[in-house]
């Protein structure tokens, strides 16, 4: 046994500890650099609370991309910021992790970038952030890289280092209520992802397991609820946790081929991240399940276990964990990758991509080309 784990200085959890914020903000900095996503209005509690002190703000139209996290740390830095509060999802939480870390150190972004850069080590700590999710899927307010992607290379790439973890991360669930249908089933199957890709990681550890043991529960009973009902407190508590207890333990224990995956599809198609793991979360579990199998015969176990954690039956056996999350999908109306205009013309590139994305190295079993074929023609 021989790990180690990382999060965030200081984790607030519960419904209504926006109000908290402004309490602990002025001991971070002088002057914060506040990023938020597309829809101000969305950001007009936080703004609200912030009035009085000195901040700028930086929108995140859509997924992040290197050339937004150049330009966003050119304007913190003309303005003059000395720290950053990230408010949204796990986009605008990526880039201003990104920001962040490049407002301490020198360089330039490829640097430091893992797959298309140098893949060059931090040498300081990120100026101080506080991260403030208001989806539940990506638990990116606890998580050790910001996920950037690079028009140019056509791939999505990490920017990783435990310096980048934020000062504060503040999870809220009342900012949860508002999110449409769609949102709500994709990053919350997201969030699944991250609970059993950790799980049956070859990095897992006692420490990321019991997070997973709680988060998965939590996912089963309540998305469902989240999706058919927004308003449904105890169902949005349930899927914040759930996404924090994600981000906690992927950040430790790694993932696995979705996330493999969905760094090359997200930079090549505009298509969300969550709506992208989605897709391809029952397929990768079906085809490691068989895999595992094949290659290491008695080696499914957990998977055993994720199907009782989801169905709740002390006898579930690993193939009814995959008809439960493809059920799950069903109910959610979780599109197909065809509908980003991907096809079978695509997957050799994808497959190369994805066979060098760091999360595939972390996957329970080394999947094939010709494996990993099948599980893209089966999420069109």
């Amino acid at each position: 046994m021989n790990f180690e784990f990382g999060t965030a200085t200081r984790i607030i959890f519960g419904a209504g500890r926006l109000r908290e914020l402004r309490s602990f903000i002025p001991s971070l900095g002088s002057r914060a650099l506040v990023v938020i996503g597309r829809n101000t209005e969305r950001a007009r509690p936080l703004l609200a609370l912030l009035e009085g002190l000195a901040f700028e703000t930086w929108t995140v139209a859509g997924e992040p991309t290197v050339d937004l996290v150049r330009d966003g740390v050119a304007h913190a830095r003309l303005a003059g910021c000395d720290c950053v509060i990230s408010f949204g999802g796990g986009s605008v939480i990526d880039a201003g992790k990104a920001i962040a870390a490049l407002l301490t150190n020198d360089g330039d972004l490829f640097e430091y970038l893992e797959v298309i850069g140098q893949g060059k080590s931090l040498a300081k700590p990120a100026a101080p952030s506080v991260a403030i999710p208001t989806t539940a899927g990506t638990g990116a307010e606890v998580t050790r890289n910001a996920v950037l992607s690079s028009p140019q290379h056509r791939v999505k790439v990490s920017l990783r280092s435990s310096l980048i973890l934020p000062k504060v991360a503040l999870v809220d669930s009342e900012l949860t209520y508002d999110l449409p249908p769609n949102l709500t089933a994709s990053t919350g199957l997201d969030a699944l992802t991250q609970l059993i890709e950790p799980f049956v990681s070859i990095r897992a550890n006692p420490l990321t397991d019991g997070f997973c043991r709680e988060g998965i529960p939590r996912v089963a009973r309540s998305l469902r609820r989240a999706f058919h009902d927004g308003r449904d407190v105890r169902a949005r508590e349930d899927m914040t946790m759930a996404s924090l207890l994600g981000g906690l333990a992927l950040a430790n224990a790694g993932l696995g081929a979705v996330h493999g995956f969905a760094a090359p599809i997200g930079g090549m198609f505009p298509a969300p991240h969550g709506a992208i793991c989605a897709a391809l979360l029952p397929h990768v579990m079906e085809i490691n399940l068989r895999a595992l199998r094949e290659r290491h015969p008695g080696s499914n176990e957990r998977f055993d276990e994720i199907a009782r954690m989801l169905t709740g039956h002390d006898a579930a056996t690993a193939e009814e964990a995959v008809d439960w999350v493809r059920a799950l999908c069903a109910e959610l109306r979780v599109p197909g990758l065809r509908q980003y205009r991907i096809s079978e013309a695509h997957f050799l590139e994808l497959v190369e991509n994805a066979s060098k994305a760091s999360s595939m190295k972390a996957n329970p079993v080394a999947l094939t080309a010709t494996e990993m074929t099948e599980i893209l023609q089966r999420t069109l």
